[in-house]
């Protein structure tokens, strides 16, 4: 084994940080943060060798668990059909190849509505014999073929369907280059775009689209109108936005009738409209901001319909407002506000409402009537599960798609027609090399936090594995932003299970599994409930005898990194070992400095540390501040060196910091991707890679990396269905 790297420039002074209250704090890796000095990048470079050599006995299990999972996933795949302005849309997947390819073909004349169309056209197309009538408009793998990084942040299709706008980033910035493609040839036109964000909305004149802009704090501040064939020098600002607290984005209605823009923070909202027939329009303020006071819209007819928290609707209520007198004063009640059903959004179709709400940790979605929002919900079969509209562009349809997943149900794509009730199973992802869920059960369970509130599990194991504190168990946490961690399917996770692993969700307050109130008990000063909700999350599995001490894991990233990294702190001996994916872990550093990406925009999700309040219960949590001498798990962190989210210099202090304030346990092991970003290795290879390496490390710690493996063998074999084929 080889020794811990020692940092190249630790002669160095201590960097003095003085905070909001004038108390100071020497930093002794504050230097970590010059990203420009050579000799932050040595230090990188090493960790790197460290965690590399340190895992070289493991790499037979990396190998095994690589294969198995490539062995499991149908790499040649095509996605289901969706039937868009004359056009059959869908995307394609190639054995060997890392990126998806982006293909359409030709729809019978006239077909406006999924039900109409022939069964064979409904249904994902053979990926390794594509139709002859297929129009490929964009492969990623060419594309991306001479860089380390590739991502497409938007592929926006005109109105008329000749052309694309595509959003590319190639360093994992999530700062991206806008081009513009021409779809009947699909060569690039002259069109650039050097430095846009997220968003790209078309006009309906099929020449003009709107584009944001980022600051330097990577916020997106402004938004842009550009026409096809001018230079982008010549582009028109058509919003600027100066609070630092407010991100813009930009989009379309599904009625086709306006380009919407949205400026938002993390608790007020503000809209914008512009006539999707006038490319030079200006935009047309719907209501302005009031703090607090979050609204989404969609558009029907002489409506809007707006799902809002007006008027104390904690879970929301839908509202209809007329589109020529759209102010607060105007809105009527739809959906009057049900405590303890959250209305997530409503989609609005010509004939038909579509709520997707939330309740007991449970996703519904409710078809109703858009003229009284009376309607009923979709039955589901199961009790733990995650259910949502997808893939439904068209406003003048009877036909609703949907998907439908569980932790032992693999995705499904399904079509509902409104007018029979007749649902048609599109496609259900594959599982290659044999699946019988039948052979794995999920089930939800509740721990109860220190102050006495239930706080939700959902579980799933194979069948046979007793639960008398004898299986290794992994539990993973998020709790932020009021992001829901829904149970889903993955085929990756069988790779535990099949080893006898308990794969376990601890839905903790600050995500969205319970509602609004559930996130709001989770922030700003209530920050610490998150924590030792997973922590009581953690001693439940033991005490309940799903697990033991000695073979839990826990896991997070980003927020949930933060998440890991505090309950480490609180209890160090919580579990065997713990992974922290580019984890938000000095936050009282971050927070207190607004030139950094993020940061003011995040005084509505953890505070002010210019208030002494927030500051006072930043510093009780903020993990790098807070390590202290005792006996850490094992652990596994993660780092990306062009993340703009979490910036790499925080994991690395962490680091750094536990390994010289920690008495014993460990290892403790850091990985920085020298090339990528918040999410990693942009290749679906590289990113199962990825997974295998913290998967050997995880099952060798947790007693389980010996285990035999069950089921059936993985001989690369097909044995799915018609119905299956999607990696996504």
């Amino acid at each position: 084994m080889t020794e811990l790297p020692t940092p190249p420039a630790a002669d160095r002074r201590p960097h003095t940080l003085t905070r909001a209250d004038g108390s100071t704090v020497d930093d002794p890796w504050y230097w970590l943060r010059d990203r420009d000095d050579p000799a932050t990048l040595r230090y990188l470079e090493a960790e790197n060798e460290h965690t590399a050599a340190h895992l070289a006995p493991l790499e037979d299990l990396q190998d095994r668990l690589f294969a198995e999972i490539k062995a499991r996933v149908q790499e040649t795949d095509s996605s289901v059909p969706t039937l868009d302005g004359g056009w059959l849309y869908y995307r394609r997947t190639l054995a060997g190849s890392s990126y998806p390819i982006h293909c359409r073909r030709p729809a019978p004349e006239g077909v406006h509505d999924p039900r109409h169309l022939p069964e064979e056209l409904r249904r994902p197309v053979d990926p390794s014999e594509p139709p002859d009538d297929e129009v490929v408009l964009l492969d990623q793998n060419a594309e991306a073929a001479d860089h380390e990084f590739f991502q497409l942040g938007g592929f926006a299709i005109s109105p008329d369907h000749r052309r694309a706008a595509e959003a590319v980033d190639v360093t994992g910035s999530e700062v991206f280059t806008v081009r513009v493609r021409d779809l009947a040839t699909g060569e690039l036109t002259d069109d650039e775009i050097p430095r846009a964000a997220y968003g790209l909305a078309w006009f309906n004149d099929s020449a003009t689209f709107l584009y944001t802009v980022p600051d330097d704090a990577w916020r997106p501040h402004q938004v842009w109108r550009h026409r096809v064939g001018t230079d982008s020098a010549d582009d028109e600002l058509v919003l600027a936005e100066d609070d630092e607290r407010f991100w813009l984005g930009v989009g379309r209605t599904r009625s086709d009738r306006y380009l919407a823009i949205h400026a938002g923070s993390k608790v007020t909202d503000e809209w914008h409209l512009l006539d999707a027939d006038d490319p030079s329009a200006e935009p047309q303020l719907v209501h302005g901001r009031e703090h607090g006071l979050e609204y989404d819209l969609d558009h029907r007819g002489d409506l809007l319909y707006l799902v809002t928290n007006a008027d104390g609707a904690e879970d929301f209520k839908l509202c209809v407002a007329p589109v020529a007198t759209p102010g607060r004063r105007h809105w009527v009640d739809l959906v009057v506000h049900r405590p303890g059903v959250r209305l997530e959004g409503a989609d609005v179709f010509g004939d038909h409402l579509v709520l997707a709400e939330r309740a007991e940790a449970r996703t519904q979605v409710r078809v109703c009537d858009p003229a009284t929002g009376e309607g009923d919900l979709l039955p589901m079969d199961e009790e733990v599960y995650t259910t949502g509209i997808t893939g439904n562009p068209v406003f003048e349809t009877r036909t609703l798609r949907y998907v439908y997943t569980s932790l032992t149900t693999p995705t499904q794509v399904v079509d509902l027609d409104l007018e029979t009730g007749t649902r048609t199973l599109l496609k259900q992802q594959p599982v290659r090399g044999g699946y019988d869920r039948q052979r794995f059960v999920s089930w939800r369970e509740w721990a109860v936090a220190e102050d006495g509130t239930r706080v939700p599990i959902s579980l799933v194991r194979r069948a046979d594995v007793p639960l008398d504190g004898s299986a290794p168990c992994l539990l993973y946490g998020y709790g932020s932003y009021e992001l829901s961690m829904d149970p889903a399917f993955s085929p990756v996770r069988l790779s535990l299970l099949e080893r006898g692993v308990v794969f376990a969700i601890a839905h903790v307050r600050g995500g969205g599994e319970m509602g609004r109130r559930w996130y709001e008990d989770g922030k700003f000063l209530a920050k610490p409930n998150t924590f030792s909700d997973f922590v009581a999350c953690a001693d439940h599995l033991v005490q309940g005898r799903t697990t033991s001490r000695d073979r839990l894991a826990i896991r997070g990233g980003s927020a949930g990194g933060l998440l890991i990294g505090a309950v480490l702190n609180l209890r160090p001996q919580l579990c065997a070992v713990a992974v922290a994916e580019v984890p938000f872990v000095d936050v009282l550093t971050t927070m207190m400095d607004p030139s950094l990406p993020l940061t003011v925009i995040e005084y509505d999700e953890w505070g002010d540390p210019t208030d002494p309040a927030y500051l006072e219960v930043m510093r009780g949590y903020s993990p790098y501040d807070n390590v202290r001498a005792a006996d850490y798990p094992a652990m596994y962190v993660s780092a990306g060196l062009n993340d703009p989210r979490v910036q790499y210099w925080e994991p690395a202090k962490w680091v750094a910091r536990l390994r010289a304030t920690a008495t014993g346990g460990g290892p403790i092991l850091l990985r920085t991707e020298l090339g990528a970003g918040h999410a990693g290795r942009s290749g679906r290879y590289d990113a199962w890679r990825d997974e295998a390496r913290v998967l050997a490390f995880v099952l060798d710690r947790i007693g389980a990396a010996a285990a035999e493996v069950t089921g059936p063998p993985l001989d690369g074999s097909d044995t799915a269905s018609p119905l299956d084929g999607d990696d996504a």
